[in-house]
């Protein structure tokens, strides 16, 4: 019904004598439509045929929460009978195809974020809650590498467009994005601007909420297609990374908490959470991924090196996207963005310092960000040389402090050498008096037969 109704909405507002709106769920703005008892026509393939819109209302009044859902409403199509086949097996196809594609076209994104599962079931109850999404970064505002930028908007415009390239070669249509790098390098604005660039809903997938494998594979199975799963610091999710498993079982023995309360608290954490690694495998990557398409699957981490090789293989993370410390085009984006200003006097000093030292984007902006309405685009400029300067003086502190800590332990080693040879040395003086002192004791044993 609300394919026919957005399929209809156009033709409605051209022809329609009485119209009526609607705030359609989803939408970004009202619908408006026929009246009830209104009448429209439509031409397919020169064949012309007449909609109309129509509802029954329930013969008994009641007192009800919903009164909207007592009545029923449905759309009556009219057509000559000579074009019955042409309208039932292509022109039905034609209006449910136009009409989830301006559906879609005219829907508010929305963010969602899982239930608890004990809040799934009911009356008008669901697995994910949503608000609007309306996040402004797009790619025209991300600070990375102009090259790199480019790079991920042609791979995402060319995965949105691979539905037949998808079919052909037998593969699910998804693709899968990891996105690693120190904190604060931009990976949540990142999957913002992947969001705005394709028109995609966004689902963040806390997976500490899922109880079990079984409610995982549900969950996704309840998302829609033309989204984004992201699944933020996937490398402090619970018992999903092989490697920590791996040293459980090395290890023999794990230290257990001597406080009686943590460690109720990691007994139950283990008890609820039974999401395992194979199980999250499966629904990304197994016959279950299949269910639905065009879907972008994100994985974020600060350490990706704590991640099981197998989870971010090609194939399930397609495209590994490192986003680093600041660099000098980032910087420039900043400048355009924050100051409006593409050069300055400073820019070559910004270079030179951007290439020396370790900064993020998110450290770099907050100093470009005028504080007050005094502060001039000299002034933001002067903040971050100071900045950067700092930055650099503390990392070459931090270097100094570890080598002299290096060289204190070495000599501190090195003193210690000879106090060790010597205990081993006079350890073993110590044994051969001994044992000399106990053959010398037997050999007179022997001799005399008399024992001291």
């Amino acid at each position: 019904y609300s394919r026919i109704k957005s399929y209809l909405s156009d033709k409605s507002t051209a022809s329609a004598k009485r119209l009526k709106a609607d705030v359609v769920k989803d939408s970004q703005s009202a619908v408006l439509s026929m009246d009830y008892n209104e009448e429209i026509t439509d031409e397919f393939q020169g064949v012309k045929v007449w909609w109309s819109a129509n509802r029954t209302l329930p013969k008994t009044q009641r007192i009800s929460w919903y009164p909207n859902d007592d009545e029923k409403k449905y759309y009556r199509l009219t057509v000559h009978k000579r074009h019955r086949e042409l309208i039932t097996q292509s022109y039905i196809s034609h209006v449910m195809m136009e009409g989830k594609e301006i559906a879609t076209r005219k829907r508010q994104r929305k963010l969602y974020s899982n239930n608890p599962s004990q809040n799934w079931y009911g009356y008008r109850r669901s697995k994910w809650s949503n608000v609007l999404f309306e996040h402004p970064a797009t790619f025209d505002t991300l600070a990375m590498d102009a090259k790199l930028k480019e790079e991920i908007k042609n791979d995402l415009i060319k995965f949105s467009k691979g539905k037949d390239y998808y079919a052909r070669i037998g593969k699910a249509w998804k693709r899968g994005y990891l996105l690693y790098g120190p904190p604060g390098t931009g990976k949540s604005s990142m999957i913002a601007a992947m969001a705005n660039l394709l028109d995609y809903d966004v689902y963040d997938l806390e997976l500490t909420a899922v109880k079990e494998n079984t409610e995982l594979r549900r969950l996704l199975l309840d998302t829609s297609s033309k989204s984004i799963i992201v699944i933020e610091d996937i490398d402090c999710s619970i018992d999903l990374t092989g490697q920590r498993e791996k040293k459980k079982e090395k290890d023999g023995n794990e230290d257990e908490p001597s406080d009686p309360v943590t460690k109720r608290l990691k007994e139950e954490e283990k008890k609820e959470s039974k999401v395992t690694l194979s199980g999250l495998l499966n629904c990304i990557d197994g016959l279950w991924s299949s269910c639905g398409g065009e879907r972008i699957i994100v994985f974020t981490t600060n350490y990706v090196e704590k991640l099981d090789p197998a989870l971010i293989r090609r194939g399930r993370m397609d495209k590994h996207i490192e986003l680093s410390y600041c660099c000098f085009d980032a910087f420039k984006v900043f400048a355009k963005n924050y100051l409006e200003i593409d050069s300055h006097s400073l820019f070559g000093e910004i270079e030179s310092l951007l290439g020396e030292t370790n900064m993020t984007p998110a450290d770099v902006a907050e100093n470009l960000m005028p504080k007050s309405d005094y502060d001039d685009v000299e002034t933001c400029l002067k903040r971050l040389v100071e900045a950067l300067k700092d930055t650099k003086e503390e990392a070459k502190k931090k270097v100094e402090d570890e080598a002299r800590l290096m060289a204190e332990k070495e000599e501190e080693k090195q003193m210690q050498k000879p106090e060790k040879e010597e205990k081993e040395q006079s350890g073993k003086d110590v044994k051969e008096i001994k044992e000399n002192g106990v053959a010398k004791v037997d050999e007179e044993v022997k001799a005399t037969g008399v024992t001291r």
